[in-house]
């Protein structure tokens, strides 16, 4: 395969646009990189090596500009070194066997799907506007409304990592995300469900998980925090051994006509889970644990079966907490801006749906085999 590097004057308008720091040496990096190109093309000229795909210039030049970097951050000296060949071919080595390895050769786990296909493509769309969207809104103004936001924030970045490690073709590890995924919606859930009730105990209760991890500042006030932790136990008829599950989900305590018993407990599945109305769930978030805890499960699965399982699971997440999103974002934006946003929903969310119908009957069929 024959790798003919860029001219100079292209190469540097690619420096100016990765705003590459103006202290490194242009002519230095750019012999870094011809000479990188040069034994790109050596290694992928060998006859056991003839699948090599054309290279991308400019993830080239940034294994170059970033190798050079942390070469001449890391060496002493190394202005002088310039000159010095085996400093030099040691850059360029590097920067070619980096190229090679992590993008010709990097390891694939044999997707089912790649990240082209609508059904991974039409929703990374869709959280990557959301994100984007958030990023623009300005809720400071409004506590609970921040918490909304950065929790959905949160979440969508979750979506977007579920969905890069079924393109790389790891299953069981997307599905595993999708259990922390699943906890921060019914937590979301519950706080949106229960505005005037929740918010405020829940902030409280984030307090004191700081106080239990030591994360205040001051003792005094840690103290302070630890007598009302007990004194708020001691009315719920709870016991010493209670406090870490107190300190985590005692909030619920604020849902209306809750309390303790058979039905609501202060964990996930029997509080956070219930509450939310998502206790469908509890076998798939069962199931999901075995697997993030390393459970024979993770070693003996079946591939197929968790990407549909876990692409199922996302897409049902993905509706509930576009609904929330779509609700915050009403109040934040002109309407104009929300006018516009409707008709991509309408678009986009429509092709999701039928997206979702077709993963359905994708995990029927691999259920019954």
């Amino acid at each position: 395969m024959k790798v003919t590097p860029l001219k100079r004057a292209i190469f540097d308008n690619i420096i100016n646009d990765l705003k590459v720091p103006s202290n490194i040496d242009s002519d230095f990096l750019y012999d870094v990189y011809e000479v990188s190109c040069s034994a790109i093309e050596d290694v992928s000229n060998l006859s056991t090596l003839n699948n090599f795909t054309p290279v991308n210039h400019v993830v080239l030049i940034l294994y170059a500009v970033n190798e050079t970097l942390f070469a001449f951050k890391t060496t002493p000296d190394a202005e002088n070194k310039k000159e010095d060949d085996d400093f030099f071919n040691k850059i360029a080595s590097i920067v070619a066997d980096k190229y090679i390895t992590n993008e010709q050769l990097n390891y694939k786990s044999g997707a089912f799907l790649n990240r082209f296909n609508p059904t991974i493509s039409t929703i990374e769309l869709y959280s990557n506007f959301i994100l984007r969207s958030l990023n623009y809104i300005n809720t400071s103004d409004n506590k609970p409304n921040q918490l909304v936001k950065e929790m959905l924030e949160k979440a969508f970045k979750m979506i977007k990592c579920i969905v890069s490690l079924l393109i790389d073709g790891f299953e069981t590890e997307a599905f595993s995300t999708w259990r922390t995924l699943h906890e921060n919606e019914c937590i979301l859930i519950c706080l949106v469900k229960y505005p005037n009730e929740l918010f405020k105990l829940y902030f409280k209760h984030i307090t004191y998980a700081l106080a239990y991890r030591n994360q205040i500042p001051s003792k005094e006030e840690t103290d302070k925090i630890f007598i009302q932790i007990k004194e708020e136990m001691k009315e719920h008829n709870l016991k010493s051994k209670d406090m870490k599950k107190y300190i985590e989900y005692g909030y619920l305590f604020g849902v209306p006509n809750i309390t303790l018993n058979e039905d609501f407990k202060l964990n996930f599945r029997d509080g956070v889970e219930k509450v939310a109305g998502l206790s469908q769930y509890s076998k798939m978030y069962e199931t999901a644990s075995e697997i993030a805890h390393s459970s024979p499960l993770l070693l003996y699965s079946r591939r197929d079966y968790f990407f549909n399982v876990t692409i199922l699971n996302l897409y049902e997440t993905f509706f509930r907490l576009e609904t929330i999103f779509t609700t915050l974002y009403s109040n934040y934006v002109n309407s104009e801006e929300l006018a516009k946003y409707r008709e991509l929903r309408k678009l986009y969310l429509n092709e999701l749906n039928v997206l979702y119908v077709t993963i359905q009957n994708m995990f029927r069929n691999s259920s019954k085999e």
